[in-house]
This record gives C-alpha cells, sequence and structure tokens, in this order.
C-alpha cells in the first residue's frame, strides 16, 4: 500500500498541531508578545487553572469557578495575548504537586498580585504569613492589618483572592472555627486545611 502526504491520521494531525502550537508559543514569548500563559493541573481538589505574565504567576482557579469565564475575564483585564503555554508555569505546577504531596509547605514562586488593590492587597499580603497547618479567624487577620473593624471586608478580600492555596485563603476561619466561605467551595476548603492538620 502506497503511503502520500494525505494519509495522515487523526493522531499526526493532533502530533503537528501541537508541536505548531509549541512553536507559535516560543516565538510568542521570545518576541514579547505572550502576556498571559496557562495550563491546568489535577488536584486534590479538583482541576487547577493556573496562568501567569512575566512578572510571575496571577491566577490560580478552581474548576467550579468556570475556567473558561476565568480565562475570558483575564483576556479583557490584562490583556488579550493569552496562551496555552505549561512551560511558564512549570516551577508553580511542580511546587504545587509537593504541597499536595505534603512534601511542601510553604511557595516560593513570583507572583503578580496586580488583580489585588488597596485593602485587599494588604489582606493577601498578610495571609502569606499565616504558617502551614495555622489558622486565624477573620477578626485577627483585620486586626494584623491594622484595620480591627474590617472583618467583612477581610472576608471580601479572602473571597476574591486571585491565587487560592499560593496565597493561603483557606487558613482564615470563622471566630466560632466554623470554616467560612471559600472560593472553590466549603468542600476545597475543609480538604486543604484537613490536609495541612493531618499526620
Amino acid at each position: 500500500m502506497s503511503t502520500n502526504m494525505f494519509d495522515v491520521t487523526p493522531a499526526d494531525d493532533r502530533d503537528t498541531l501541537a508541536r505548531l502550537h509549541d512553536r507559535l508559543t516560543t516565538a510568542a514569548d521570545a518576541d514579547g508578545l505572550l502576556d498571559l500563559a496557562y495550563r491546568t493541573l489535577d488536584s486534590p481538589v479538583g482541576t487547577l487553572l493556573l496562568a501567569a505574565t512575566p512578572a510571575g504567576v496571577v491566577r490560580v482557579a478552581f474548576d467550579v469557578e468556570i475556567h473558561d469565564a476565568v480565562l475570558a475575564r483575564l483576556a479583557e483585564t490584562l490583556s488579550p495575548r493569552i496562551l496555552h503555554a505549561p512551560a511558564r508555569l512549570d516551577a508553580v505546577a511542580r511546587q504545587l504537586d509537593e504541597y499536595f504531596g505534603k512534601r511542601r509547605t510553604t511557595f516560593d514562586v513570583p507572583v503578580d498580585l496586580r488583580l489585588a488593590a488597596g485593602f485587599r492587597r494588604t489582606v493577601l499580603e498578610h495571609l502569606r504569613d499565616i504558617g502551614y497547618g495555622r489558622r486565624q479567624s477573620y477578626a485577627q487577620v483585620a486586626a494584623a492589618v491594622g484595620s480591627p473593624r474590617a472583618v467583612r471586608a477581610v472576608g471580601t478580600a479572602c473571597a476574591r483572592n486571585p491565587l487560592p492555596v499560593v496565597i493561603p485563603c483557606h487558613r482564615v476561619v470563622r471566630s466560632d472555627g466554623g470554616t467560612g466561605q471559600y472560593v472553590g467551595g466549603a468542600r476545597a476548603k475543609t480538604a486543604l486545611l484537613a490536609m495541612e492538620t493531618e499526620e
């Protein structure tokens, strides 16, 4: 049986498209045209969407947030020059795998906090100081950032944290010990807290 250039299988097409995509991504990055890179990562709390600018990780999103909607918002808010480019996110993906595998307790990847400003950003900066396996109440966080009456605003800052898990808003709980709300859902928050306190 003879073969010619038109005898390709769907698998061949996928491989060719993947290679072309990789070339496009590499060229765009080299030319400074890739403003936002993204990839997904399977985790014990669902599939996470990771996105990064050249400055650092800018977004971590749970699947309940609907990844396509998150990408559309990032394109509107930050830049439409966005591509699936996993290599830029290798470091944070590796550290998240280590975290979920209980081999890492802190993250040391560059972050881009441009999606948070003012009081929200102040709260997020503080959250990075809450140690692995520890918890603080919304009231304690409000007091720690110098605004003891701003308990609700702390809750809003946690709910709008663009980098959950990496910036551990799951460690902020209600004063009565209840877990409170979480962007990834109550189950995800409970799972993260339980994982950090297991022996």
